[in-house]
């Protein structure tokens, strides 16, 4: 079973610009992710997909390799990471280099580490699965949540049978945090594929690595953390 683990690492962002390649505990925030894919020794091939000639030398200083930028149309903000993903795959194809198993990992989440990697693949073999995503639990039931009229109404809130019920006794609900995709090429590579569909698997991982930044207070927080793990 040959795998390759894909990072995606567009230049810019309006949220925070730069983001991918801000100084995190002292070294650009996507050589956590590189390193992290390296140290976990299961990827036969470990690469950055980036747009940037700056972004591929950090990415190339780090260990991964950077065989071609994207094209315009991937480079482009309405681009997703699976539209990366198949075109990285495409490519390497026509060079003749073919793969069984892709793994997007998230350069966003720094403070998945090698072990939450290798536990994702562990699932992923184990179940025989299609398709493994990494979620985290939500940190309040979703029985607490709302929607609220245009006149900021609570009233169906009030009526809820949830409402006065306490957090242990409500079931565990789970959503993705964006740090560990692992999926079969042939399922992503099929016309109108869905990865979600049959056979997908959720690896939990601890909310202290399931940090996804996206803004300047999520970087400014897995900053503080960092450094309270680093001390």
């Amino acid at each position: 079973m040959k795998n390759i683990a894909i990072i995606p690492a567009r230049s810019g962002s309006k949220g925070l610009p730069d983001k991918n390649i801000l100084p995190l505990a002292h070294k650009p925030m996507l050589a956590y992710t590189i390193e992290a894919a390296i140290k976990s020794n299961i990827f036969d091939y470990v690469m950055v997909s980036t747009d940037s000639e700056q972004y591929a030398g950090i990415a190339q200083m780090y260990g991964a390799d950077v065989p071609f930028l994207r094209s315009d149309q991937t480079a482009s903000d309405k681009a997703s990471s699976w539209d990366v993903v198949r075109e990285v795959l495409e490519k390497l194809k026509v060079a003749g280099k073919t793969f069984d198993v892709v793994t997007l990992l998230q350069p966003t989440s720094p403070l998945r580490d090698a072990d939450d990697i290798k536990g994702a693949m562990k699932l992923f073999i184990q179940q025989k699965a299609k398709t493994v995503v990494s979620v985290r639990e939500t940190d309040h039931p979703l029985e607490w949540s709302f929607l609220i009229d245009k006149n900021n109404s609570m009233e169906d809130f009030a009526r809820s049978a949830y409402r006065n019920m306490r957090r242990q006794d409500l079931p565990k609900r789970y959503i993705e945090n964006g740090a560990i995709y692992i999926t079969q090429v042939e399922k992503l590579m099929a016309p109108q594929s869905d990865i979600y569909l049959d056979g997908c698997y959720a690896y939990i991982m601890e909310k202290n690595h399931s940090y996804d930044i996206d803004d300047k207070f999520d970087f400014e927080l897995v900053e503080w953390v960092l450094g309270r793990i680093t001390n």
